[in-house]
């Protein structure tokens, strides 16, 4: 028995090798210890056999998928556990016809046989020898081919295991990658009414697996929501992986997600792992996905009903457990009404809407952001401790902010650079005023604007002041707010913001006089 071609083969086992490369040497230490003219290594996907390593094969050989049903004498070796050797003369047709190098389309008389390799006591794939010279397998031991079956086996299996220890390192960097990328601040500051409301929906939905589409203007917090509904699941220690679906060209928005092989497309010089693999076990966050091309969109649902993926260029399936998470600027209805975004996926994506409330909603939310944006930059710009002058405060509380917190943070960070400039790093305390922030304020806030507004409302008063003294002083002072405040609503389309505004008022006494006044907002 001649087992010196195997002995190279264990030793390989300790060398940086790829799969390809090991069974490639695999089927040539098979033609060293059996003299043949074809060796065939194939492996069984479903109800196919495709071949991993061949020699005396035409190149193209390696791109069949040999289905079990059409081909006789593969299935004979698989349904058989012992070695199968077939009669030079059988009838049956042969896979390799036309594959085989410098042959006829058609194999004339030779001798054939192949085995079953059983690995952990299920059918990994065949091993297929042929020999155009009949007789030439006559003289062979059946006890030592089985033992080059077996060892075969041992190598394939712990080809695998080396294979697997490979992809799940490669599998964690990748990971770690984006874990350390997605480890922020996630605190959600706020304690407005709006903001507890949406605190009490991420806390409901959270523990599910329901998938959660998160809407919203743009500069809200949607990535952050996002990472709270992650913190806040059973899936918080796996990873929580980020796509950002507007940022990606359409001609490779399915290899981000999916993954490809090497040599799938021009560039792909190595096999990568997508964004659904990377989050296996964990949370898949697609960032503006809304923004996602029709053609991208029918894909996305495909793995999103069936929890099943391919690489680009693979026929293999991989099964992934996945909880989507998606984010959105748009209103995906009138999306879907206008063509732009298939319903189908839309339905799969809101299973649980939630809505992240703008600035404008969260009352004084913007002074607890605000201190905690100017923290920041405390830190990061070297200064002894940054403060709001009072001028600052009203200029913030005037200010619509289209833009959101995303706008405030920018704002401040823009301020506190020009205020520490101006009065120095080593100063005790910097202040920025409203100099420095520099807002440009719609012009419905100015006092002109206001008084404009108040000389409309006051000559419908006057009636009401000549009656005075037949009414008391409050009731009085009660029916001029009334027509004040309705008057402004009129004009501000109900927009309460801008309500309080005009009329010189924080938001939350706005509201609280008018619920004591019992003036609705009927807009």
């Amino acid at each position: 028995m001649n087992i010196s071609p195997f002995i190279d083969i264990v030793e390989d086992l300790n060398s940086d090798l790829t799969h390809v490369e090991r069974y490639q040497r695999l089927v040539f230490a098979i033609q060293q210890a059996i003299p043949c003219d074809v060796v065939a290594l194939l492996k069984l996907n479903d109800d196919h056999l495709l071949p991993v390593a061949t020699l005396g094969l035409k190149d193209q050989a390696l791109a069949r998928h040999f289905a079990i049903e059409q081909h006789p004498r593969l299935k004979q070796i698989l349904q058989n556990s012992q070695l199968t050797r077939f009669d030079a003369n059988c009838d049956l047709a042969d896979p390799y016809d036309g594959l085989v190098e410098d042959h006829s389309e058609q194999l004339q008389v030779h001798d054939c046989m192949g085995s079953t390799i059983i690995i952990d006591g299920k059918p990994w794939g065949v091993l297929t020898l042929d020999a155009m010279q009949t007789g030439s397998f006559d003289s062979l031991d059946p006890l030592e081919i089985r033992a080059y079956i077996a060892a075969v086996a041992a190598v394939i299996k712990t080809s695998q295991h080396i294979e697997a220890l490979e992809h799940q390192v490669k599998h964690n960097q990748q990971v770690t990658q984006h874990l350390v990328a997605a480890v922020s601040q996630s605190n959600i500051i706020g304690n407005s009414p709006a903001i507890k409301r949406m605190l009490d929906e991420i806390n409901t939905v959270a523990p599910s697996q329901l998938s959660v589409l998160i809407t919203g203007e743009t500069g809200v917090g949607k990535e952050l929501v996002a990472k709270s509904i992650h913190q806040q699941s059973a899936r918080k220690k796996q990873p929580l992986v980020q796509i950002n679906c507007a940022a990606l060209p359409e001609n490779i928005i399915e290899s981000e997600l999916f993954g490809h092989v090497k040599g799938a497309f021009s560039g792909a010089i190595s096999a990568r792992s997508g964004r659904f693999e990377l989050a296996d076990g964990g949370t898949l966050f697609l960032d503006e996905v809304g923004e996602l091309p029709l053609s991208a969109q029918a894909k996305l649902l495909r793995a999103l009903q069936s929890g099943e993926i391919q690489r680009v260029g693979s026929d293999q399936v991989i099964v992934v457990d996945v909880r989507i998470v998606a984010a959105t600027n748009r209103d995906l209805k009138q999306e879907v009404t206008a063509g732009r975004f298939r319903a189908d996926l839309y339905h799969r994506l809101s299973v649980y809407p939630l809505l992240v409330p703008p600035l404008r909603e969260r009352a004084k939310d913007y002074l607890l952001l605000a201190g905690y944006f100017l923290e920041k930059n405390q830190h990061q710009l070297g200064a002894n401790k940054l403060r709001l002058h009072p001028c600052a405060i009203e200029q913030l509380s005037q200010y619509d902010w289209p833009g959101n917190v995303r706008e405030l943070e920018h704002l401040l960070s823009r301020a506190a650079l020009k205020a520490i400039t101006e009065q120095g790093r080593q100063t005790h305390i910097v202040s920025i005023n409203s100099g420095h922030l520099n807002l440009q304020l719609p012009e419905h806030n100015t006092v002109e604007q206001a008084g404009s507004l108040l000389s409309e409302i006051v000559p419908s008063v006057m009636p009401l002041a000549q009656q005075v003294g037949e009414l008391s002083f409050r009731k009085a002072t009660d029916d001029y707010q009334r027509l004040l405040i309705r008057g402004a609503l009129d004009q501000e389309r109900g927009n309460l913001a801008s309500v309080a505004r005009v009329l010189k008022l924080d938001r939350s006494n706005l509201i609280r006089t008018m619920r004591r006044l019992s003036i609705t907002n009927s807009f």
